[in-house]
């Protein structure tokens, strides 16, 4: 491995301008299959394998256009002051509202409050439904405008009017303040580490031209392979990440080889074979975490995780060609100021092996490896403690801020008709077989209405063909409450014995349902997820190391790392401890799939530092260096990349816990809080702990498995390092430069 890398290396860099071109040219060519791409339609979401979607998907079959995917208002109207709605000038309002409402160009029907009965039985409380002709992603700005004026044109009765539903989503995907903090944090923390703008812009640029590729790459086939906007939200954000690290990683090194003494040349091919190796198998370590989220069987996962995985494979390739290609162009630039003034000098700069931070946490660690190993072990146990109590769910308008409009209208609704009216259940009959569908239909509606914890029960809507029934179901309890659960399980769990009597199947769907069941897939999915994941990395480290414990031990600190995140994430977002510092209202279940998006980008990421690390100690330990020395010196060469690496990423994530979604402060909130963990408590201070107790032991490896693995020379054991005698004729060149 390392002697290719080397030869890849030393080619790139003689082959500049052709490695150069050639990326221009790639993001020329997918950047115009991008651009002319046809817009790619909006897919809906999908859960295959649960029953709310199976009652969906019949639904959808026999009602055909009943389910069209048309975007929905739902407005509702409060009286002031203790009237009520049903008042003369107050229905007028109402009444002068809907009609309003229902001019819009895009508007398919509205529903009058008063002829549905949707007035609350106080009379404070009304509501009407307002359908478009296409879905949320199709409103136009002159629909999204229309419908807000009518709202305020409303208010100006002076009724409270509120709103929620998809139609008031704003479906203009991310805005990328994010994304540019990230980049305007990554290029400070590049800039302190290697001192130099030349060096802190190559790995920004490379990093950026990456993820172009990958953007333009999925939008180009977001058509015929149905891709989502997430994925490509995914792809830039740990593409970029990744990108930065990887040439980061390979700078560093050409940075420190040449401060050896050797031409630019043969700086850059050791780079690439040694630090190009770990850039290889630590990026193959994220593209198995992400691939790995297909397992789970949850389409739009797959999407995501195969998008981010292929994002992280461009920016492997990037990092290993065009990184040393660009450093051809530019050989001295990157360099320190001390080292390039003393090239202008005329002198060549000597390698010292200097004590620098890394050297002096790791001796201090290395002094104390038992009760550091303690201290940090018990840290994150605490951490992860309030991880037995994690609600799964999927927060909804109720988890949004009280100044959104949609939170506002789902707290009306919640008071006038009952917290279970913000999440009903629909129940879907297939009467089909049954010698009287209607019958059969009222039986199953009466014995569901009296189950515990139902309000009430709609009268049953039929198809054409009248063999299918479809009825609405509400709780007493809101839409995320545990009650809501054991209803949905005690409805399904009498199933038997209603169906035995209606002579007619049935099942639970809609919004609330459809939650439950993502949420217990989910949970009963993460187990063989973390199986495979685990299993794969830890037998690709198994071939990296050559060690059986090494990979053992990195597997067992990422489950500390990502337990402790979790933790930390039902602590703000479940318990609400600290929830305002971060702008959080109200607390709630953790988002269904948080769990498992957490464990594959972060397990990705974790292996990272790993490899980055702890293949720089394998390397000096290769070449002759006690274990505690090794330990010193990976952390002497590596601890500085890894920190900026982690810091960049820290700031990547944290932007996104200002945004106002709920959701998104979750998600930022975890990533950040999992790599900062994983960074500074797991890899910083378990992994020298553990390797200074296990001395030798870290590096046992049986004879017949020695046998068995292939040799990938990671170390870069292959590749002779003699002493440059004096610069080659191209560096005399390029040393002007």
């Amino acid at each position: 491995m390392a002697a290719f890398l080397y030869r890849m290396g030393r080619l790139a860099f003689r082959r500049r301008w052709t490695v150069a071109l050639v990326w221009a040219a790639v993001l020329a060519a997918v950047g115009l299959a991008g651009m002319t791409a046809p817009e790619a339609e909006e897919e809906p979401f999908s859960m295959p394998g649960i029953e709310s979607q199976e009652a969906f998907d019949l639904m959808e079959e026999r009602f055909p256009g009943a389910a069209a995917d048309g975007a929905t208002a739902r407005v509702v109207f409060v009286s002031p002051n203790g009237e009520k709605v049903t008042a003369t000038e107050n229905k007028k309002a109402v009444e002068a509202a809907i009609a309003e409402l229902r001019d819009g160009t895009q508007v398919a029907s509205t529903v009058d409050p008063y002829e549905s009965g949707a007035v609350s039985e106080d009379g404070s409380t009304a509501y009407t439904t307002v359908t478009y002709k296409v879905d949320a992603s199709g409103l136009t700005d002159a629909s999204r405008s229309h419908l807000d004026e009518s709202l305020e044109h409303a208010r100006d009765s002076g009724l409270t009017v509120e709103a929620g539903g998809d139609a008031m989503e704003d479906t203009g995907g991310p805005s990328g303040t994010a994304e540019a903090i990230g980049i305007a944090v990554a290029a400070v923390v590049l800039l302190i580490t290697f001192g130099s703008l030349a060096a802190a812009g190559l790995p920004l640029l490379t990093a950026l031209i990456g993820v172009g590729i990958s953007l333009f790459a999925i939008t180009a086939l977001a058509g015929p392979l149905g891709l989502t906007d997430t994925t490509s939200t995914l792809a830039i954000m740990l593409g970029l990440a990744v990108g930065i690290d990887y040439a980061l990683f390979i700078v560093s090194r050409y940075r420190e080889e040449r401060a050896k003494g050797r031409a630019p040349q043969e700086a850059v091919a050791l780079a690439t074979g040694t630090a190009g190796s770990a850039v290889v198998f630590a990026g193959l370590t994220v593209v198995i975490a992400l691939a790995g989220l297909s397992v789970v069987g949850i389409p739009m996962l797959t999407e995501m995780g195969l998008g981010a995985a292929g994002a992280v494979v461009v920016g492997v390739l990037i990092a290993l060609t065009l990184v040393p290609a660009l450093l051809g162009f530019w050989p001295n630039t990157v360099l320190t100021r001390k080292d390039r003034k003393a090239r202008r000098a005329g002198g060549t700069p000597q390698e010292t092996r200097k004590v620098n931070g890394g050297t002096r946490w790791a001796s201090f660690v290395l002094r104390r490896p038992l009760p550091v190993l303690l201290a940090a072990v018990a840290g994150l146990g605490a951490l992860a403690l309030p991880m037995t109590d994690l609600q799964l769910g999927m927060p909804g308008d109720e988890a949004k801020s009280t100044e959104t409009t949609q939170r506002r209208a789902y707290d009306a609704l919640a008071e006038g008709f009952g917290p279970g009216f913000n999440g009903p259940l629909t129940v879907v009959v297939d009467a089909e077989d049954a010698d009287d569908p209607k019958a059969a239909a009222e039986t199953v509606s009466e014995r569901i209405g009296g189950t515990e914890g139902v309000v009430s029960v709609s009268p049953a809507q039929f198809n054409e063909s009248g063999d299918t029934a479809v009825f609405s179901v509400v709780p007493t309890t809101a839409p995320t409450d545990q009650e809501t659960k054991d209803l949905v399980n005690t409805v399904r769990g009498d199933r038997p014995g209603i169906e035995s009597e209606a002579g007619a199947t049935f099942e639970v769907t809609g919004t609330t349902a459809m939650n439950i069941d993502i949420s217990e897939k989910v949970q009963s999915a993460l187990v063989p997820y973390l199986l495979v994941v685990v299993g794969l990395a830890v037998i690709l480290l198994l071939v990296v190391f050559r060690s059986i414990l090494v990979p053992l031990k990195a597997a067992a600190g990422f489950l500390l790392s990502v337990l402790a995140s979790l933790g930390a994430v039902v602590v703000v977002f479940q318990q609400g401890h600290g929830a305002d510092l971060l702008g959080v209202e109200t607390t709630g279940p953790i988002m269904s799939l948080m769990p498992i998006f957490l464990v594959g980008i972060v397990f990705g990421l974790a292996m990272d530092y790993e490899v980055f690390l702890v293949s720089r100690m394998r390397e000096a330990y290769v070449h002759g260096e006690r274990p505690a020395q090794a330990v010193t010196s990976g952390f002497q060469h590596s601890a500085r990349v890894v920190v900026a690496a982690a810091l960049i990423m820290i700031a990547v994530f944290s932007g996104f816990i200002g945004e106002s979604d709920a959701m998104i402060k979750m998600i930022g909130f975890g990533l950040a809080s999992a790599v900062l963990l994983d960074a500074f408590v797991v890899r910083m201070a378990i992994v020298p702990a553990v390797l200074a107790l296990l001395g030798e032991r870290a590096w046992w490896l049986p004879k017949w498995l020695d046998r068995i693995l292939p040799r990938v020379d990671v170390e870069g054991e292959a590749l002779t390092r003699p002493t440059e005698p004096e610069a080659e004729p191209a560096e005399k060149d390029l040393a002007r430069a």
